[in-house]
């Protein structure tokens, strides 16, 4: 029986340098058809799995692959199954731990009552803790979260294969989302087309804080080293890059403008940047922070919003205060 870990989401699946390239992702929480092997599923596992694939957009039988590798769809006779725990603290048909539990148990069945040794419950929860960790758009590193093995994931997306009729394959967005990246306006000019370029080419590459490259970046050193790929220098640190542009009105934003957060007073300017790309869906491109990749991700709904915008290709001329375009 695998024990589940529990200790977060992982980036195994999420390393490497895409290029540019795009998952189609419209599919991730598409709902299979049931194999005639889903029969062996006791029918009460296979409902709940399914009511709970629907309400999370997590594909059922991923669910219900879980469910046979950690408990055999809770008819193992092992302790911490029906009831108590075994070594690792683990309970239930899905097998949280106490701690785990506490953060993502559901009430799956309205009883009052968030049970995890009851699958009405606990098959939901784990629904809830796959879709925290990225699924369905990153399923195989939410499944290697569930549980740190390969060869865990493995066998679970085995099982799951085996539930769906016809082809079933997951989605492990590694790169952007196609939908993201398509329908962004074309750059004003040319220097901004080679920023774009630069920038999506590096999309997947790790944030270290003080790179600027070419294998990993912070976030202004990311938007530094894309102008200089353009000929165009700009200072390196996010506070002096914000004095540097012409500041843009808000919904004036073009592609590569520069989107600024966390102006903490005190500061000298902002703490984080990154670089427009496509204005009329809020996306940006940028390195967020440690642990993550440059990525795309949406300024519009960043926490605590926006503090401005620039254009390093207006140049004000000197280091402040920025003059309005």
């Amino acid at each position: 029986m695998a024990i589940p870990l529990f200790f977060g989401a992982n980036q195994l699946y999420q390393g490497a340098g895409s290029g540019g390239d795009c998952t189609d992702t419209s599919s991730a929480g598409t709902q299979p058809q049931q194999s005639g092997e889903a029969s062996g599923i006791p029918s009460n596992y296979l409902a709940i799995y399914k009511k709970a694939g629907q309400q999370y957009g997590i594909p059922w039988n991923v669910l219900a692959g879980i469910g046979w590798v950690e408990t055999h769809h809770g008819q193992l006779n092992a302790a911490g199954v029906t009831s108590g725990e075994n070594f690792a603290h683990a309970g239930g048909p899905m097998q949280f731990i106490p701690g785990t539990w506490a953060s993502f148990g559901v009430d799956g069945n309205n009883d009052g009552k968030k049970d995890r040794y009851d699958p009405a419950d606990a098959i939901p929860a784990a629904a809830r803790y796959l879709k925290h960790s990225g699924a369905p758009t990153h399923m195989r590193t939410a499944i290697f979260a569930y549980n740190h093995l390969v060869s865990y994931v493995n066998n679970v997306l085995s099982t799951a294969q085996k539930y769906a009729s016809g082809s079933f394959d997951v989605v492990q967005a590694n790169g952007p989302a196609c939908v993201d990246m398509n329908g962004a306006p074309a750059a004003p000019n040319a220097v901004v087309a080679k920023v774009i370029t630069f920038a999506k080419a590096q999309l997947g590459k790790p944030y270290v804080y003080g790179a600027v490259g070419p294998n990993s970046f912070d976030c202004s050193g990311l938007t530094s080293a894309a102008y200089r790929s353009a000929g165009v220098t700009i200072p390196r640190l996010s506070d002096a890059q914000y004095w540097w542009g012409a500041s843009v009105p808000r919904g004036k934003e073009l592609p590569g403008d520069l989107v600024y957060f966390d102006y903490k007073h005190g500061h000298s300017g902002p703490g984080h940047v990154g670089i427009v790309y496509n204005p009329q869906k809020g996306m940006m491109i940028v390195a967020p922070h440690t642990g993550d990749v440059v990525k795309l991700q949406n300024y519009k709904t960043y926490p605590g919003g926006a503090v401005g915008f620039t254009r390093p290709t207006a140049h004000n001329g000197h280091n402040g205060p920025t003059k309005r375009l």
